[in-house]
């Protein structure tokens, strides 16, 4: 299967990082959002990022033309008609999912494969709202996508191993190591990870010590580049839960329950970085 038009449907920090690294690929990339503002938004901050790979001499002016000329944003769904893989990475909501990949069943093209950046969510229960099982996989990215090396190709139930091969090729080329996983809650990196971050807000929770002394063990006792809590704003804390709450109800244990404090910081609002405050507070 040849890929030449690559689709990513959501354009927030992970899908304008996904979006980055296709073009930069040389792949014609098709960023589609259900707003505009948002659209603009990701283009802006994708455009900046850009200029200062120029300036710090990592990219040639040239370059970054021919990534942001790459991209075409746009309102319209139905633009999935003419890509050969599609990327969806809106939020993480099984029913917001759900109803992207019902339209995306009905107008991509039938040779097309239709990926989940999902971080949790079941490929298989997300393949079952189509009518091609078989071409829909997962494909989980980190952030920030441009830096982080590893992408989980995650097989589904129902999954072709032709899907497992062509996914886990464009992922190489697109500069990126894929690792096999099969389908289960939180795949790999997050059923480990996720619950650390939730052990880590329990510590600070019940006053074991401080956020700054918690996330300084970490990286200086276990060799971590950045602490369980930092790391936390960075991914989000919202999206933290969300995981959690995936891995609690999935697997039915309770030692998958969220914190209390976790879901307390993201109903005020503090969800990391992206907001300007978490755990830590933030200049935006």
């Amino acid at each position: 299967m040849q890929v030449k038009t690559i689709m990513i449907v959501g354009a927030g920090q992970m899908g304008s990082g996904i979006a980055q690294v296709a073009a930069q690929a040389d792949f014609k990339v098709i960023l589609a959002d259900i707003n505009e503002q948002y659209l603009s938004r990701a283009l802006e901050g994708l455009k900046r990022q850009l200029e200062r790979n120029v300036e710090r001499g990592r990219l040639s002016a040239e370059a970054k033309e021919r990534i942001l000329a790459n991209i075409t944003p746009t309102i319209d769904l139905d633009v999935a008609a003419t890509a050969d893989f599609i990327i969806e990475a809106a939020t993480e909501n099984l029913e917001v999912k759900k109803g992207i990949f019902i339209e995306l069943d009905q107008v991509a093209p039938t040779h097309a494969i239709l990926a989940s950046n999902t971080s949790s969510i079941s490929i298989t229960k997300l393949a079952s709202y189509t009518k091609r099982p078989a071409s829909v996989i997962g494909m989980h990215f980190f952030n920030p996508v441009p830096l982080m090396q590893l992408v989980e190709v995650v097989k589904g139930l129902a999954t072709s191993n032709e899907v497992v091969k062509h996914t886990k090729q464009l992922a190489e080329i697109l500069g990126k190591t894929p690792v096999e996983i099969n389908d289960a809650p939180g795949f790999a990196v997050n059923r480990m990870l996720i619950p650390m971050i939730n052990e880590a807000v329990f510590c600070l929770m019940e006053g074991v010590a401080t956020a700054e002394a918690i996330d300084t063990t970490m990286r200086l006792g276990a060799n971590h580049p950045m602490g369980p809590l930092a790391l936390a704003d960075l991914v989000g804390l919202d999206v933290c839960l969300s995981i959690m709450e995936v891995l609690h109800r999935d697997l039915g244990d309770d030692k998958y329950r969220p914190c209390p404090l976790l879901r307390q910081m993201v109903a005020a609002g503090y969800l990391g970085r992206k907001v300007g405050r978490g755990f830590y507070t933030y200049d935006r």
